[in-house]
């Protein structure tokens, strides 16, 4: 038995059905259609085709001790398909990340202009990149077979290609991705703290006597409180009229309460992202770097070693195709329920509740703009001062009162954006 032929044909196994899962969850299910999930959807379209494209034709490559057994002219072909997804994955964490970005740091602007259709557009833009970084490679086979092929193995040979492909391809969107996750948090912090100092800004008069409590477990305490469905907004509605401050009151509680459990989601989805990346980082860097050595010392290393090292390395970066269903599994219910659903042959998404109407909705965190605006923050989080600020402060606090409810989704409503 070929244990290790065996294990290799599970890893495709589980690549190949854990991202058509994937990709049928964020097709069928409403609460996952939006930019973030559109934007992972892609990438496990690239992820699919490298268990159905890629690893088959490297494990025969194994069987075979290494040696190519396919026509020498698929090679190149294999070569520029192996390049591509790996290429497509990088740039699309890099894109995910970015556009999170942008959307948390410009909200209003954001909205505005995000569109079902520049998604789509933003996409197509990422795989086309792929495309081109990828495409000399069949190019340069095909011209030269010794430029993929060593000693009988389907292996790129061009040292110059090698190294501007790997900074390009894997190391420069590396940086950008994990910059930009970064930016991303502390502006989400921004954001959580400007709440907590508009809950501590409108707290009612007797709360003083109250204990007490944590960051964290405000916004635990607020999003918890809020999962209750068809709650009236004020107990009043049922025994009479309601004044304007019983009101504006329920409102404030209610858009209070959304934001708070959007806040909650967007670090939730942060968390999943990090993950994400940080175990594509983990599987990848090792055979870039690795590839990136036998490119530079060429002749001065231990090259029998490094090839042995690169055979293994790369179906460590072949595995990152697979985990990333795992990944959405063990953080995110609605994938969750979505695959057992599916795994039952059951592909009729969950039922939406009838969900607010939301002008700031862009990811979960978007709410929390409508209170950086009352405390004196514009759409780019840059501070008022003077009259401007006074301005719109009242004019932000009619807006709310008039609003709140129809501009921030409720918890039971709210999915995360990943």
């Amino acid at each position: 038995m070929n244990w290790p032929a065996l294990l290799i044909l599970l890893i495709i196994f589980f690549t190949v059905g854990g991202n058509i899962l994937v990709i049928l969850a964020v097709s069928l299910e409403r609460k996952l259609q939006n930019a973030t999930n559109f934007f992972l959807r892609s990438l496990a379209v690239a992820d699919m085709l490298v268990g159905i494209l890629v690893m088959p034709a490297s494990l025969i490559s194994i069987l075979y001790d290494y040696a190519w057994p396919l026509p020498r002219s698929l090679c190149p072909m294999w070569i520029f398909l192996d390049v591509l997804f790996s290429t497509a994955s990088i740039m699309h964490l890099c894109a995910i990340s970015l556009d999170r970005y942008i959307g948390i740091r410009s909200p209003i602007k954001y909205s505005q202009t995000n569109t079902s259709f520049l998604a789509i557009t933003k996409i197509g833009a990422v795989w086309t990149i792929s495309v081109v970084l990828s495409l000399p490679i069949p190019i340069i086979g095909l011209q030269d077979e010794q430029k993929v092929f060593v000693n009988g193995s389907c292996v790129l040979n061009e040292p110059r290609f090698i190294l501007i492909g790997s900074f390009v391809a894997f190391f420069i969107p590396l940086v950008i991705m994990v910059v930009c996750y970064y930016l991303t948090l502390r502006v989400l912090q921004q954001h959580v703290a400007i709440f907590l100092r508009d809950h501590k800004m409108h707290k009612p008069p007797d709360s003083s006597s109250q204990p007490s409590v944590s960051s964290s477990s405000l916004l635990k305490h607020d999003s918890s409180s809020a999962v209750r469905p068809n709650r009236p907004r004020d107990e009043n509605l049922r025994g009479g009229p309601v004044t304007g401050s019983h009101n504006y009151t329920g409102q404030r509680s209610q858009g209070h309460r959304g934001m708070a459990q959007a806040l909650k989601n967007e670090r939730r989805a942060s968390k999943v992202l990090g993950v994400v990346f940080f175990l594509f980082l983990i599987m990848w860097c090792p055979f870039f770097i690795t590839n990136v050595l036998i490119a530079v010392c060429r002749g001065e290393c231990d090259n029998h070693l490094l090839a042995k090292l690169m055979n293994v390395f790369v179906w460590v970066g072949y595995v990152s195709s697979g985990v990333n269903p795992l990944v959405y599994t063990l953080f995110n219910r609605t994938y969750r329920h979505a695959f057992s659903r599916y795994l039952h042959c059951s592909y009729q998404g969950e039922p939406m509740k009838p969900q607010f109407k939301t002008a700031c909705q862009v990811y979960a965190v978007t709410p929390a703009l409508v209170l950086a605006r009352k405390t004196g923050t514009d759409s780019n989080g840059n501070g008022l001062t003077g009259r401007d600020t006074a301005d719109q402060g009242l004019r932000t606090e009619d807006d709310v009162a008039k609003g709140s409810i129809d501009s921030c989704p409720t918890p039971t409503d709210y999915t995360s954006s990943v």
